[in-house]
């Protein structure tokens, strides 16, 4: 699905970049796995980038890592946390934005709400680790075989 974020976003992504060092200096960012009863996990499409990926965005200033995680997985799958997150792993994301470090967790225990974001989410869409859709992008892929088939975590996203 080809939108207006995903033609905008190239050119606007430096100014956040930008903007994100002059303000914050580094970076912090969440993403959750949220595995529902049947051992599958919560994966989103954004409008604004290719692929599938565990759901997350950035810490907010003055907000913990476990409240960034709740908070994102309420508005981008409209999972309503009933219990705190796991932590699972920190990485790295020198890769992509030099700064940037991604806290993954994990949730089990949540019931399903409406999603609060709007216009971020194009798509969800619940996955067996096994199944992943073939666009799932590289970073998500590599979270989910280290937490579902034991894989060393790798200290870069």
């Amino acid at each position: 699905m080809t939108t207006w974020r995903r033609h905008v976003e190239p050119f606007t992504r430096p100014l956040f970049f930008a903007w994100s060092r002059l303000t914050r200096g580094k970076t912090l960012g969440v993403r959750g796995v949220a595995v529902d009863g049947d051992g599958r996990v919560l994966l989103v499409k954004h409008t604004y980038l290719a692929g599938w990926w565990l759901p997350g965005g950035g810490v907010d200033r003055g907000e913990t890592t476990q409240a960034a995680v709740v908070r994102e997985l309420r508005e981008e799958g409209g999972l309503i946390a009933r219990g705190e997150p796991t932590l699972l792993s920190v990485h790295s994301n020198e890769r992509f934005f030099p700064g940037d470090h991604v806290v993954v967790f994990r949730i089990d225990a949540f019931d399903m709400g409406e999603r609060t974001s709007h216009g971020e989410i194009a798509e969800i869409g619940w996955f067996h680790p096994d199944a992943l859709p073939d666009d799932t992008h590289r970073a998500t892929r590599a979270r989910i075989e280290e937490i579902f088939k034991g894989r060393p975590a790798d200290a870069l996203w």
